[in-house]
């Protein structure tokens, strides 16, 4: 008979102390790498944080653009959903009316008894008052009928509102939407720069808000002031009296905040800022940069004079009001309020004079 052996007993020692091995190694593997070399994500320079803080702006700049494009259609949608329904509620007041006016028709038709015009002819006291009253009738059944006929023709008008109504609230939704998701995009831009910004020490974030030379801000806010005193330094090469009131309005304003999605009067986004600019001086300009390089007639950048709209990048995605010596008033992004600015700042794209 073979002897049946014990099986042998494992440590419990041993296991806890294999199992924090491998929880080491791992921790290892996962910290050095195979190659024993750290992947903690180096510090950024400032000069590359730059770099990605202007390109998430200018990404930034593109989707406020796109928002405030949706905006403005969702502002029209709504405007003419809301005229569809006044309209459908008047109509169906005039309805009513014409209904109850053949309900009384059709009881005064049963009160009568309908009776055969003969015999109500041959039991009528008189008859020459009889004929008279037969006559009205007869007129009275065509108007009816004419109402009637004008009912239906309502019916027809109100069911027609109905539906386009039914697509301007099609349409509202779907700008709503499409507002969330710009929204969605643009915040999402710039909490990565917050999340950038962390990164740099105070003085360094001074140096990359005022775009790498702390006294250009200064610099800038005085030229526009001096401007301001002596304004005829810049406008008396303004094309005309409009281009006059933009340009002094955009000087009015040097120092307020940027605000995606705003248009004054104490905060702006850039094409918030030329549509205030150019209202103020009676002229109305499209929301958006994309639309507002077409609102006038093109010049080119050797032909530009005070007033004329300068638009940058290749997606026509910012504005600023030019006031002449290669400079222009803007509303940069976030991080940086309304300010006087080189057109050399980014790459220009093309200019338009809408005065």
């Amino acid at each position: 008979m073979a002897a049946h052996r014990k099986p042998r007993q494992r440590s419990a020692g041993g296991n806890k102390a294999r199992t924090a091995a491998t929880i080491a190694l791992a921790g290892a593997a996962t910290a050095t790498g195979f190659d024993g070399t750290g992947h903690a994500e180096p510090r950024l320079t400032p000069a590359q944080v730059k770099a990605k803080v202007d390109k998430l702006y200018q990404e930034a700049e593109v989707a406020t653009e796109k928002y405030n494009g949706a905006k403005e259609k969702a502002e029209a949608a709504r405007t003419r959903l809301n005229s569809l329904q006044d309209e459908a509620a008047r109509r169906t007041q005039k309805l009513n009316s014409a209904r109850d006016a053949l309900g009384s028709m059709a009881a005064a038709q049963y009160r009568d008894g309908g009776l055969d015009p003969a015999l109500r002819l041959a039991l009528a006291d008189d008859p020459d008052r009889y004929l008279d009253g037969a006559e009205f009738a007869e007129r009275a059944g065509n108007r009816q009928a004419s109402s009637v006929a004008r009912v239906r023709e309502q019916l027809r008008e109100i069911e027609q509102l109905r539906g386009a109504s039914h697509i301007e609230l099609t349409s509202l939704k779907s700008r709503q939407a499409e507002l969330k998701q710009h929204k969605k995009t643009i915040n999402g831009k710039l909490d990565a720069v917050r999340r950038l910004m962390s990164q740099l020490t105070a003085e360094e974030r001074a140096l990359l808000g005022s775009g790498g030379d702390t006294s250009r801000a200064s610099r800038s806010s005085t030229a526009a002031r001096d401007g301001l005193a002596a304004p005829g330094a810049v406008t008396s090469q303004a094309p005309n009296s409009r281009a006059v009131a933009a340009v002094s309005y955009a000087y009015s304003k040097l120092g307020s905040p940027y605000v995606w999605g705003a248009t004054g009067p104490n905060a702006f986004d850039c094409s918030g800022l030329t549509q205030a600019a150019y209202r103020s001086a009676g002229i109305s300009l499209p929301r958006t940069t994309y639309a507002q390089i077409d609102a006038g007639r093109r010049v080119s950048r050797s032909e530009l004079r005070p007033g004329d709209l300068v638009f940058f990048y290749s997606g026509i995605s910012h504005v600023g009001i030019y006031i002449g010596n290669g400079q222009m008033i803007h509303a940069p992004r976030p991080s940086a309020p309304v300010r006087v600015a080189p057109l050399s700042e980014m790459p220009f794209a093309g200019a338009t004079r809408v005065a």
